[in-house]
């Protein structure tokens, strides 16, 4: 006899899984749709791994596909050290998919009951996560196209969810497949992003987000750009720091995260500006992957311009190492733009001096950062 969706939730709960719900096995055509009509701002993520629309058949996962199960974590329960925020995406910092330390045995341990009461499941991981949640009922959309939780942290968007795909067949949970933005707010995301990758109402350019530029871009953001992007290192939640739904959660005074806080030692601009690939895989990459220890130069970069968007002359003595150091043209590029943003006698020395020993695109950098300077 196999399990009923009473016995799953009750479990799940015992493993400390704290939120639940089920959904049918059939095709995302809504998805399917929508990256239908945006091949363009999809092509990418092909070329990383991520098939998006490969994921949106639950059956090519498990032939004999019959129901979801949806787990919902929040990542947000415990505040982060005021360093790592505006730097680093909460949900980067405490994410154990590598160090497999936090929610993922509570995930195990409920595939094992599964698997033990004789249910195939699979986990894919490029499934459409937040519309089977919302498909399960757990939680609507915001127009930042994150979903919020009906339940865990004050009904906000600092959560994440998994979908388990069976071949069993449980009795499906109410959609909720529905904006739920108040109605008097005035697209405060939309107006916050500071790309403009969010151009409208659930409709995003994953190409001008920072997050995708902080990890997956292959080249220097244009200069047209790099203020906008800020502090950010790795990731963005500027969408969502704005949103009036998560205001409520903001501001609870919440306790610090430990296991964050362990680790904040590691993330300090300086160390990563120049950190090598020992430290880096040691340090950093266990939390925050998705850079592989071949693309240091892509934390190098971020560095820099995170260092010269923070407009604390102390970082000039780092920037002009580096540049003097590092041989890749898009981190020698970023450390000259963050120089003439912090100015100052010492940065105008360096990228006068910078001028005569560089050239091609290097040169073009040092060129504006120094104009930018005697400006």
């Amino acid at each position: 006899m196999r399990l009923s969706k009473e016995q799953v939730i009750e479990k799940a709960h015992k493993f400390g899984i704290v939120d639940i719900g089920f959904t049918t096995a059939e095709k995302f055509t809504s998805q399917d749709e929508i990256l239908e009509s945006r091949k363009d701002s999809y092509e990418w993520t092909h070329k990383v791994g991520i098939p998006l629309s490969e994921g949106t058949d639950p059956k090519k996962f498990l032939e004999n596909a019959k129901s979801i199960i949806v787990v919902v974590e929040p990542y947000f329960n415990e505040a982060f050290p005021p360093s790592m925020v505006g730097k680093f995406g909460r949900v980067y910092q405490d994410d154990d998919r590598i160090t497999k330390d936090g929610f993922t045995p509570r995930l195990i341990n409920l595939l094992k009951y599964l698997s033990a009461n004789g249910i195939k499941t699979k986990v894919p991981y490029h499934m459409p996560h937040r519309l089977s949640a919302a498909r399960a009922g757990l939680g609507t959309f915001g127009k930042n196209n994150f979903l919020y939780s009906n339940k865990l942290a004050g009904k906000s968007s600092w959560v994440l969810p998994v979908p388990i795909i069976t071949d069993s067949e449980f009795p499906p949970d109410k959609p909720t497949i529905e904006i739920g933005c108040p109605r008097w707010c005035k697209n405060a995301c939309i107006a916050a992003c500071p790309t403009g990758a969010l151009s409208s109402p659930n409709k995003i350019d994953p190409r001008k987000c920072i997050s995708y530029l902080t990890y997956y871009s292959e080249d220097i953001p244009p200069l047209k750009i790099r203020e906008q992007m800020g502090m950010w290192v790795y990731g963005c939640d500027r969408c969502q720091d704005v949103c009036p739904r998560n205001q409520p959660w903001l501001a609870q005074q919440l306790p610090i995260n430990e296991r964050v806080a362990a680790k904040e030692k590691h993330f300090h601009l300086s160390k990563l500006l120049h950190m090598d690939r020992q430290y880096y895989k040691s340090n950093v990459w266990p939390h925050m992957f998705y850079t592989s220890a071949d693309n240091l130069w892509r934390w190098h970069m971020n560095a820099a311009r995170s260092m010269g968007n923070s407009l604390d002359a102390r970082y000039v003595t780092d920037l002009i190492r580096t540049f003097q150091q590092n041989g890749d043209d898009r981190v020698k590029g970023m450390c000259a733009w963050a120089l003439g943003r912090l100015g100052g006698e010492e940065a105008k020395a360096a990228l006068e001096g910078f001028l005569d020993q560089s050239e091609g695109r290097v040169q073009e950098e040092v060129q504006q950062a120094f104009e930018q300077i005697m400006n």
